[in-house]
């Protein structure tokens, strides 16, 4: 088993070290790979995220998106009734506000935030990821509480589809240490692969 804290530290430092370039490339890489992703296709509400200290990017995949007529949303951080995330509505030119991570939300009015359950698919940023699924994030725990309804009943018919976004050399070779809180990811994509992993693959018409 690997040491989360020593893995998230060691790849946080990667992944900012990336050359802008590199970045770039892999986005690309990236949203060629998923945009021919049946769920992709499929999803009409597509939630993704504010990327950061050489997170991969997922704005050509919203681009396309949009293209595409599909809603857009990012996270919105909630500190009340637990920790956990809501999502807004976004297009590029949006009013957007920095929360207390300083990560920028769009300022809109609550009543237009989505719960997670009303999503098709979420686009989430990681540190890493093992060949199960098991994704290891910054360790504020926001995804795994907003999605824990999807370790529970048949996960055939449940959305939102979860897809991690990174690079290659954040797969960890050996398996990550999985929590009870821990929601693993349906899928991977990376600039080199697409992975689905376990029942998520029997989802895909």
């Amino acid at each position: 088993m690997t040491d989360r804290d020593g893995l998230r530290q060691r790849l946080r430092s990667a992944r900012r070290n990336l050359p802008l370039i590199e970045r770039q490339e892999a986005a690309l890489a990236v949203a060629r790979r998923v945009l021919d992703w049946p769920p992709f296709g499929a999803a009409a509400r597509i939630a993704a995220y504010w990327a950061r200290e050489g997170e991969l990017d997922p704005k050509p995949l919203l681009e396309a998106a949009w293209a595409e007529g599909k809603d857009v949303y990012l996270p919105v951080v909630i500190d009340a009734p637990s920790r956990s995330l809501r999502f807004a509505p976004y297009r590029p030119g949006c009013p957007l506000r920095r929360n207390r991570f300083a990560i920028p939300e769009p300022d809109v009015p609550e009543s237009r935030w989505l719960a997670p359950e009303a999503l098709d698919l979420v686009l989430l940023p990681l540190v890493a990821f093992d060949a199960a699924g098991v994704r290891l994030g910054m360790g504020g725990g926001f995804y795994d509480r907003s999605f824990a309804f999807l370790r529970h009943g048949d996960d055939q018919c449940r959305r939102p589809w979860l897809l991690g976004l990174g690079y290659e050399f954040q797969q960890s070779p050996e398996p990550l240490p999985l929590e009870p809180w821990d929601v693993p990811l349906h899928a991977v994509a990376t600039d080199q692969h697409l992975r689905v992993f376990g029942q998520a693959r029997h989802r895909i018409e």
